[in-house]
């Protein structure tokens, strides 16, 4: 019963559209109608305001971290695992915004930060490292999701392997438009509006 409770919260926390939130603060517009129409910092960004995209970020890798923490403490590791899963389920599946969310990117470095820090500090060095040589927001993303499992292995434990195999591949299905733009040279770079 708790880890149905833990999932249904985790789930609540997760759809909380930072994006939305941050862009009507700052007097952006709907967000879902600017750049690429994602929820996410990164279309924050394209709008020319940091500091929101900033905000965004913060908001939504943090609503990540704070479901597996808050699980655990809790409920338990299993809680923390229940709890990751469904904070990215919605972020990615929003009951607020009708089940269309962003790409949860950074719920999940933030949901791996607090599932185990040095996992979460490996991906979020690799998404930072692929950022700077590439400037491709997704593709940074897909490299870190990629890793990630292999990190989790390395500094963690095989259990959380394969919960963070199922969130990256989360991150995959997500980026499949991504990936094709990719392919034909068409994806946008990071801070072009």
């Amino acid at each position: 019963m708790m880890l149905i409770l833990t999932a249904v919260l985790a789930y609540l926390l997760g759809s909380i559209p930072f994006g939305i939130v941050m862009a009507r603060a700052f007097g952006l517009g709907d967000l879902r109608n600017i750049g690429s129409g994602n929820i996410g910092a990164t279309n924050v960004l394209r709008t020319g305001n940091k500091l929101a995209a900033f905000l965004t970020l913060l908001g939504d890798s943090g609503k990540g971290a704070a479901a597996v923490l808050i699980a655990r403490v809790l409920v338990g590791e299993d809680g923390a695992g229940v709890a990751a899963l469904c904070a990215m389920l919605g972020h990615l599946y929003p009951v607020f915004l009708k089940f269309k969310g962003g790409k949860g990117v950074a719920t999940f470095l933030g949901t791996l930060l607090a599932l185990s820090f040095p996992v979460g500090l490996a991906a979020c060095a690799t998404w930072l490292l692929v950022a700077v040589v590439t400037r491709y927001s997704s593709l940074s993303a897909l490299v870190a999701a990629l890793l990630a499992p292999i990190y989790t292995i390395v500094f963690y434990h095989l259990h959380g392997a394969i919960l963070v195999a199922v969130l990256s591949a989360l991150i995959f299905y997500k980026h499949r438009e991504n990936i094709t733009r990719l392919r034909a040279g068409e994806e946008t770079k990071i801070g072009k509006k």
